[in-house]
């Protein structure tokens, strides 16, 4: 799967779902459960036991997105991607990560708060920005805030999303959200639920899906009172 086909296959999602675990089998369960409930893709971080494992695991499977998420450096985000990640995240941007992305020719999501590391990031070739942590500053307004001078950057919202603040997060202009613990719930791993995580992942698809579509009928409506102008 190429760099483009991943980037491609997220933003069509428009979820990332972060497993961070304890176990090798927390992570399997967790990640099998979210492909089954209709999400193709999955972050695993690099603070699960063995994830390495893990990630070469899921990874057999071409009909999913695996990724590696919490990556500090060019070492772990090589060893990720020989494991069979295609996608890399940070929670912030590193320069090392980001020139071994494009010398591999590997997706990379870094991690952004300011408009400055937003800039930073998008030079650099990010193919989406993690605005992180988004919900303790400010939520949907401040992804809204940083779409007005980066109308062209894919924003990533994560930290915080939930299931009443995600379709105001893709309203206000994210492209897609990054869910944790509010998509694979603690409990729902310890009692090896599958079913609270399927619906949980057919849930968050479902809002993702009616908010663009408000976004593309309110674009709509702009489109046409313009012409009557």
């Amino acid at each position: 799967m190429t760099r483009d086909e991943v980037r491609a296959q997220i933003e069509e999602a428009g979820i990332i779902p972060a497993v961070r675990v304890a176990s090798v089998d927390d992570a399997l369960f967790a990640s099998r459960a979210v492909f089954h409930g209709g999400i193709p893709i999955v972050e695993l971080t690099t603070t699960i036991p063995d994830v390495l494992q893990v990630i070469a695991e899921l990874a057999e499977d071409a009909s999913v997105v695996v990724g590696a998420g919490t990556i500090f450096d060019a070492d772990m985000a090589l060893r990720c991607m020989e494991a069979g990640a295609r996608f890399l995240t940070s929670p912030g941007l590193d320069p090392d990560v980001m020139r071994f992305a494009e010398q591999r020719g590997i997706c990379v999501i870094p991690g952004a708060l300011t408009p400055s590391e937003v800039m930073a990031s998008a030079k650099t070739g990010a193919d989406f920005v993690k605005i992180f942590p988004c919900a303790q500053v400010g939520g949907p307004a401040f992804i809204r805030a940083l779409k007005a001078p980066f109308p062209h950057v894919p924003l990533i919202a994560s930290g915080g999303v939930n299931q009443q603040t995600a379709a105001e997060f893709i309203r206000s202009g994210a492209t897609g959200l990054g869910i944790g613990v509010e998509l694979i719930p603690s409990e729902a791993v310890r009692t090896r639920n599958a079913d609270w995580i399927r619906e949980l992942s057919r849930r968050f698809l479902g809002i993702v899906k009616e908010a663009r579509a408000q976004v593309g009928r309110h674009k709509q409506f702009q489109a046409d009172a313009k012409d009557f102008e």
